[in-house]
């Protein structure tokens, strides 16, 4: 496993995968670099170049796990902003486009399936929005008093490990509903970008649950460690 350096053009690296892109919105890397490498194209952004490549280590390569060495040496001054700003994108953009798409398959299947459809996904919402919540009124907060040197006492990390639910889950179960039990009167257009919709969400979101699984909790606990 080869993995990306600041040396290599971020074209190329976009190129090697294209659902990289989605992390140049989240740090405020504009398009239009032309031929600048990686480390150039971070500096001109004011991002964490070791940073922005751990990301997008972890988003293109299964097997790879930061190791704690690298985690500490590595500024992540911008990890929370990352991640809020990857929050802000589910639930403004990606969510209401897949509501969007279920509206209309609801519209042309009947009530009750409609219904099922529909219910299950405010359901889906609901828990989305819990979740995120957790993570910027608790866990966030938290991480960023023991970068200042405050420990509270009342909460670990490992509270959240314990709780941490992974909520590209349900995003399957709803394509299974699909799968199995849309009406073949639907268009397949229509079914067919909905399904892809769900499936580019459940893949971010997975990538989404590592980076905070594989690097903030590391990265939480050596706080917590030299904050006792």
């Amino acid at each position: 496993m080869t993995l990306f350096s600041k040396k290599l053009k971020m074209a190329d690296l976009i190129v090697t995968n294209n659902s990289l892109i989605l992390t140049l919105d989240r740090f405020g890397i504009p398009l239009g670099f032309g031929e600048k490498s990686v480390e150039d194209v971070c500096k001109q952004s004011n991002v964490s170049v070791n940073l922005f490549l751990m990301i997008c280590n972890v988003y293109s390569f299964d097997n790879y796990i930061p190791d704690k060495q690298t985690i500490t040496d590595t500024d992540l001054s911008q990890l929370i902003p990352y991640l809020l700003a990857s929050h802000k994108y589910y639930m403004e953009k990606r969510l209401p486009h897949i509501e969007h798409h279920l509206h209309g398959v609801a519209d042309m299947v009947g009530e009750k399936y409609g219904k099922i459809l529909l219910d299950f996904f405010s359901d889906y919402k609901n828990e989305f929005h819990k979740h995120f919540s957790y993570e910027e009124e608790i866990v966030f907060p938290y991480m960023q008093k023991l970068e200042n040197g405050q420990r509270d006492k009342n909460y670990s990390i490992q509270k959240f490990v314990e709780s941490h639910s992974n909520i590209e889950e349900a995003l399957t179960d709803l394509t299974q509903i699909v799968y199995k039990y849309l009406p073949s009167s639907v268009m397949p257009d229509d079914s067919i970008e909905l399904i892809f919709d769900i499936l580019q969400l459940t893949s971010d979101l997975g990538k989404h649950s590592l980076i905070e699984d594989k690097i903030l909790v590391p990265y939480v606990e050596t706080l917590e460690r030299r904050y006792k």
